[in-house]
């Protein structure tokens, strides 16, 4: 299964945040603007975050954002923001984030298996760098291309 598309209108370059909820809320308006979701679903993300803890931070750098698939996911979306300054997320190992993958997904089965493709984009150490560095909408794209095979 490939990685959900990553539209223009779901990437923010060097965003600012005060902190790990608006990072996660940018995230979620990327999902927004791009259809794949209410702005509910930021919310959500936020929720399960509270929790379960700062288990979405996944890599030094990378925070991954999701929710359960539920009416607030419209179709399957990927949103990305990275940010100017780092937040913690309170990870005791990959803190502080630069990058965070906002990932909807309507169906339960479908969500491992985008997860897997996700984690084949990480294969190659230097993306999280690569993304953060990211100064165009067109790199960003061409970094998570690397995963969706």
């Amino acid at each position: 299964m490939p990685l959900p598309a990553v539209p223009d209108e779901a990437v923010e370059i060097h965003a600012s945040a005060p902190d790990w909820r608006s990072a996660v809320h940018l995230a979620g308006l990327g999902l927004v603007r791009s259809g794949a979701a209410t702005p509910d679903y930021a919310n959500e993300m936020i929720r399960m975050i509270e929790e379960h803890g700062p288990y979405v931070v996944i890599a030094p750098g990378l925070a991954l954002a999701h929710a359960r698939p539920g009416p607030e996911v419209l179709a399957d979306g990927l949103a990305i923001v990275t940010l100017a300054e780092p937040v913690n997320f309170g990870h005791p190992h990959n803190d502080p984030v630069r990058v965070v993958l906002a990932l909807a997904i309507k169906s339960a089965d479908a969500h491992l298996k985008t997860v897997a493709n996700l984690a084949n984009v990480f294969n190659d150490s230097n993306a999280i760098q690569a993304l953060a560095a990211a100064t165009s909408v067109a790199e960003v794209q061409a970094i998570m291309a690397g995963g969706s095979e």
